[in-house]
């Protein structure tokens, strides 16, 4: 009797652990990540790139969590955000500090190629041959060059001057590009104007290239504009952090990075690993907002076409069997 009550207590104990083995794997199997949402296209599209791999090869739900880029950064601190997959660096003061005294845990970069300022179409200083387009400023190469092409971007509504779209209203960088235009004098021979939104800068633009028309405007990457059409970056001084914020200088470069709260970093391990080894660029991320905009594809059909397209990149952010995982269910 003893001996059968000796096994019963190890069979019981045996039930236990199975049971809390299985609650445990269930728990995970239905935990749902929060990301990161702070509006704009980009970070969208690395949710749902992170998100796929998420449900497909952890067995994660994913949503997102919406906000302005302090509010979401706090969140992260405070562990109501997991992952924020998109942390433009520059944009925020105490970013360093808060790093430094571990508030949160910075897992990866994710691009630092990106890339702002004024641009013109590539068939403006090179030609496009094959929609009989000749080079009409060969030596346009900076800012600076800009005044001697006034006439070059006439201003409809004021032929005597040329015309500059400027940045969105409200934007720093809007302040910036306003004092680059009257630092290297173009007020004198351009009109300086402000289209007020993204939308309207782009139809500024696309309208422009479709025409083959002569447009100069500020712009950004990375953006599906750029990864559709052939603009070229107006070079300037090299950067200087303070003669920056006068205007003087090019854009820098900004760190864009991934982040996790504390708890989440602590508690899943595996999907920490995946993301410490993300990688893409300003690049690739504009390559594949081209590819939505042209095909009116949403943002996990995206992601899924972006994840078959980089086969070779994708392989060095997971293990073999997980990759095989991940393309058994979406190849």
């Amino acid at each position: 009797m003893k001996r059968l009550r000796k096994y019963s207590i190890l069979l019981m104990a045996l039930v236990l652990l199975v049971s809390s083995f299985t609650a445990c794997a269930s728990e995970k199997q239905t935990k749902t990540l929060r990301f990161a949402d702070v509006g704009w296209d980009s970070i969208l599209f690395h949710n749902a790139v992170a998100g796929t791999v998420a449900e497909v090869v952890f067995g994660y739900q994913w949503t997102e969590v919406s906000g302005s880029t302090p509010i979401t950064h706090e969140a992260v601190k405070a562990g109501e955000i997991d992952i924020h997959m998109e942390v433009w660096t520059d944009n925020l003061p105490d970013y360093q500090n808060d790093i430094s005294a571990g508030h949160l845990k910075e897992v990866s970069l994710n691009f630092d190629d990106n890339a702002q300022g004024l641009y013109v179409p590539r068939y403006v200083i090179e030609g496009d041959p094959e929609r009989g387009i000749e080079p009409v400023a060969p030596d346009l190469k900076t800012v600076a060059d800009l005044k001697n092409y006034a006439s070059l971007f006439r201003d409809p509504e004021d032929p005597s001057k040329g015309i500059i779209y400027g940045g969105i209203a409200g934007w720093e960088i809007t302040e910036i590009i306003h004092k680059k235009y009257l630092h290297h004098g173009l007020d004198e021979t351009f009109n300086y104007i402000e289209p007020g939104t993204d939308a309207a800068t782009s139809a500024v633009l696309v309208s422009a290239y479709d025409k083959g028309e002569p447009v100069v405007a500020y712009y950004w990457e990375p953006t599906w504009l750029l990864g559709k059409y052939d603009f070229v970056l107006l070079e300037d001084e090299p950067y200087d952090p303070e003669l920056f914020f006068e205007g003087k200088t090019e854009c820098p470069s900004v760190k864009v990075t991934i982040c996790t709260s504390n708890d989440f970093y602590e508690s899943d391990p595996e999907f920490v690993e995946f993301l410490s080894k993300y990688q893409t660029s300003s690049a690739l991320t504009s390559q594949a907002l081209a590819y939505m905009e042209e095909t009116g594809a949403d943002y996990k059909t995206t992601a899924i076409w972006f994840l078959n397209e980089h086969r070779d990149m994708i392989e060095d952010w997971l293990k073999a069997e997980q990759a095989e995982k991940l393309y058994a269910e979406i190849g």
